[in-house]
């Protein structure tokens, strides 16, 4: 089951995002000190700042148990971010990650945007590849003063019928 998350769920949030990103701040060797930003680092203040600016987090349960999330944020009427996607590392390999992003599609479509966009570590391969397969496109790498590692920036397309084949129900 996937609700949309409230305040009442910040420290949930934040266990669930800091534990997800712990494996990549240690491959890429991120710390508080050179990305103080990374997910890996994630406190309730970041969660309590993003919801006060509208960004919509959603956690999955399952049996009642809390193991992955997923943030949208909408910047601009044709655009939403998908952001913190996270699933627990014990978790990982069942689809949950899957099922997340769908529902993140789906509430950026119902949203009325059309385009879904991502940044990620340009060196972490195999979550590119892990998007492109779930129809995700990239678009640009960019780098930033401010972080050790390139951006990925990958974009999905909710108006592009071929893109959806994935996800049929994401269609307008």
């Amino acid at each position: 089951m996937i609700k949309e998350a409230t305040l009442n769920e910040c420290e949930v949030l934040v266990k669930i995002i800091r534990n997800s990103f712990r494996d990549v701040a240690r491959r890429f060797a991120l710390t508080k000190d050179n990305c103080q930003k990374h997910p890996s680092n994630c406190t309730s203040s970041w969660i309590e700042s993003d919801i006060a600016r509208g960004v919509q987090y959603f956690i999955l349960y399952v049996e009642e148990n809390p193991i992955g999330c997923v943030a949208i944020e909408k910047p601009s009427a044709a655009v939403c971010y998908l952001e913190r996607l996270s699933v627990l590392p014990e978790m990982r390999g069942k689809h949950f990650g899957i099922r997340l992003v769908q529902h993140a599609l789906e509430c950026a479509a119902s949203k009325g945007t059309r385009k879904v966009s991502i940044g990620i570590i340009d060196e972490q391969t195999e979550l590119k590849e892990w998007y492109k397969q779930l129809g995700f496109v990239e678009m640009q790498t960019k780098s930033f003063e401010h972080l050790p590692f390139t951006v990925c920036i990958m974009e999905y397309d909710l108006e592009n019928s071929a893109n959806n084949a994935f996800y049929p129900d994401v269609h307008k």
